[in-house]
């Protein structure tokens, strides 16, 4: 008997042991359904709320952060607004992949690719506006990208995905058609300032960047008309071109909260990340310095925070055999980031007034314009294989070796 008294204790419902503190059932529930989409919005809006409070511990600190003169202290900090910033970035990522999945192929990697820019461009700017001028930060952010892009990840794409599923095939047109665009582009705002005569020392005068920034807006105007309007096929794998002949629609979309709840979040989730950069700009400056580290690292950090979210998307669409996904992904990071950051750093220098210097220096050009030559090769075809992926990575590690011993 004592036994069963135990057995039946230890399975009385939560509900009866509450009736027996003095709270009623009713009142349970009605705790329980005001609680329950509290959590659920919690744990699924972790990158927005945790941004949002360290947001908060920084306002009210005010400047306490710049008072941290010691090296450990600092690091730590750093190490902890760059990883605040980081989850923040993968958040914005989240809801963009879920738009991309709504919109559908190519509009949908689209918003995933301008989400990653407005990302860069609100770091950029809040950075070059802290402390002193850096004139070549959005040179060396913009080279960073692009070499980790185009060799870094489009490399462990190729690599990753030819491990897993040999060769894979892609649409040669919608590589091409990226390629036209970057190539031109890439040359004029990172290779040319330091050939024209209007302003020594890879700089750009006040009429040269303002035409140069007219054209890249209307060459990306002009591609995202292509692109979304008038050849969409060729942004789109084989497989969905197949189904799209066969069936006469388009694969459906993965399911999810509406389009709405998605932009929202994103654009609340995307707040916080320049108004905590600012504090990182704090740190990158102090430390730097204090380690004497090459400046050029600085815009490799900021890469690292603007593509390791899409970065992860681009590889992951490889290993699942969804190269052209990948494609559209990397390549458009890459554009993008000429096509609109350049616009915008230099509005932003024409009305602040700081110094922008674009012209990359001698061995940097030629890195450019040997991983440009290699990304013509490698997407030449209509598939990849181990070996490219292999070069792109040597690339990759030959552009890290330049940036820490110049």
């Amino acid at each position: 008997m004592t036994a069963l008294a135990g057995r039946t204790r230890n399975t009385l419902k939560p509900e009866i042991i509450v009736l027996e503190a003095g709270v009623s059932s009713d009142s349970l529930e009605g705790y329980t359904q005001v609680l329950s989409p509290i959590t659920r919005f919690l744990r699924a809006e972790y990158p927005f709320v945790l941004a949002a409070c360290v947001l908060a511990l920084l306002v009210s600190g005010g400047g306490a952060i710049a008072e941290v003169s010691t090296l450990l202290p600092r690091a730590a900090l750093f190490a902890g607004i760059f990883a605040v910033v980081l989850i923040a970035a993968i958040g914005v990522m989240h809801h963009a992949e879920h738009l991309a999945a709504q919109f559908g192929d190519p509009l949908g990697t689209i918003v995933l690719t301008l989400s990653a820019i407005a990302i860069e461009i609100s770091l950029i700017a809040t950075i070059s506006l802290q402390g002193e001028s850096n004139p070549t930060l959005a040179r060396d952010t913009m080279f960073a990208i692009l070499m980790i892009t185009l060799n870094g990840l489009i490399g462990l794409s190729l690599l990753t995905g030819a491990i897993r599923h040999r060769i894979q095939g892609f649409n040669a047109e919608g590589a091409q058609s990226f390629l036209a665009i970057l190539v031109p582009l890439a040359v004029i705002a990172l290779i040319l300032p330091n050939f024209t005569l209007a302003a020594p020392g890879g700089r750009l005068s006040t009429a040269q960047a303002a035409v140069f920034a007219l054209f890249s807006l209307m060459l990306y105007a002009i591609f995202l008309w292509v692109q979304t309007r008038r050849h969409q096929s060729y942004f789109q794998s084989p497989e969905e071109l197949q189904a799209h002949e066969k069936e006469g629609v388009m694969p459906s979309a993965e399911g999810g909260r509406g389009r709405l709840y998605h932009l929202v979040m994103l654009g609340l989730t995307l707040l916080p990340i320049p108004l905590i950069s600012e504090s990182l700009a704090v740190l990158i400056e102090g430390s730097f310095v204090d380690l004497g580290l090459p400046e050029a690292l600085a815009g490799v950090v900021i890469a690292m925070l603007v593509l390791s979210p899409e970065g992860i998307s681009g590889v992951r669409a490889a290993v699942a055999n969804r190269m052209q996904r990948s494609i559209n992904i990397l390549f458009g990071t890459a554009l993008s980031t000429i096509a609109l950051t350049v616009p915008a750093v230099v509005l932003l220098g024409l009305f602040t007034g700081h110094e922008l210097i674009l012209g990359l220096a001698a061995e940097d050009s030629i890195l450019l314009a040997l991983t440009l030559a290699l990304c013509m090769l490698t997407f030449g075809g209509r598939s990849t294989d181990l070996l490219k992926g292999a070069v792109h990575l040597v690339l990759f590690g030959v552009f890290l070796l330049l940036v820490i011993v110049p």
